[in-house]
């Protein structure tokens, strides 16, 4: 497998999760962000899985400090020229991941892949009006990145058959199972997984059944791994939020999707799941 140079914007929970498949894969990772203490928790974060993995026997010590050698902590995208991907992996918000885009293509060599990890906005839509647009496609990681096998990769309206090809490769040799999606709201997975949580949340709202009863049924009696809410505070409240609100509007308020007013109320209170240590659960002890 050829060495790449990969930069990854975004050091939260899922830019750090991605910054260490690609080091696992054997790639040198720029991970870029504006905060300092972000960047300082990625490397706690990386640290930590990586100490686990030792502790397991999957890795020695010596291929940790390896790993951890193969990335650079940064703040200025300047530095991310020589870069032959880069994944954009910042909060759902379209107007940031434009401008991040509209930078890159500034900043990077024309034939440079440039992803974004977005979950449910137009890949179309971000790629509008950007120089070279052929390159820029969606690649979906799901959260942890460094556990969860599939990553979906996005063909946008001008995406290049070169560069989706070369992104469907670079997924299968970093050890995940890709799978080939056209551009439309929510992909696959978050498009499929709305019923389960926005049907559970309207459980509650009914008060039909408690948060407990419902995840416990779900694991139970569905064969899930983890229930609704339990899933939701993994993920964080905030990030389903805005993922069920950007599903609403492109699907022109189609009633299946419409958002939960206590996902809203979660939202503003800042109880966001397991990030914040409070959620639908209480994660404080």
């Amino acid at each position: 497998m050829e060495t790449k140079t990969v930069g990854i914007i975004g050091a939260g929970t899922m830019g750090a999760g991605i910054a260490l498949v690609c080091t696992y894969g054997g790639h040198q990772v720029k991970l870029l962000d504006t905060s300092q203490a972000v960047l300082e928790k990625a490397l706690q974060y990386m640290q930590s899985v990586l100490s686990k993995d030792v502790a397991k026997g999957k890795i020695s010590e010596e291929q940790k400090a390896a790993i951890l050698e193969r990335v650079q902590f940064l703040s200025d995208m300047r530095l991310l020229a020589d870069c032959d991907i880069v994944i954009e992996a910042v909060p759902e918000r379209m107007e940031l991941k434009t401008s991040i885009f509209s930078e890159l293509t500034r900043v990077c060599r024309e034939d440079a892949l440039l992803l974004t990890n977005t979950s449910s906005f137009s890949i179309t839509a971000i790629a509008s009006g950007m120089p070279h647009p052929e390159r820029i496609l969606g690649f979906h990681f799901f959260n942890p990145a460094p556990v969860m096998p599939l990553v979906e990769v996005i063909r946008g309206k001008k995406s290049g058959e070169e560069q989706v090809q070369a992104a469907y490769r670079f997924a299968r040799d970093l050890g995940k199972v890709p799978v080939l999606v056209t551009d439309t709201p929510g992909f696959i997975v978050n498009r499929i997984a709305r019923p389960y949580y926005n049907e559970a949340l309207r459980i509650v709202g009914d008060n039909t059944a408690e948060i407990g009863q419902i995840d416990r049924i779900m694991k139970l009696a569905g064969g899930f791994k983890m229930g609704p809410f339990e899933l939701q505070d993994m993920i964080g409240i905030d990030v389903n939020f805005a993922t069920t609100q950007s599903l609403y509007t492109d699907f022109f308020q189609e009633g299946r999707f419409k958002p939960s007013r206590i996902q809203q109320r979660m939202v503003q209170a800042g109880s966001l799941g397991r990030k914040t240590g409070e959620g639908f659960y209480d994660y404080s002890k």
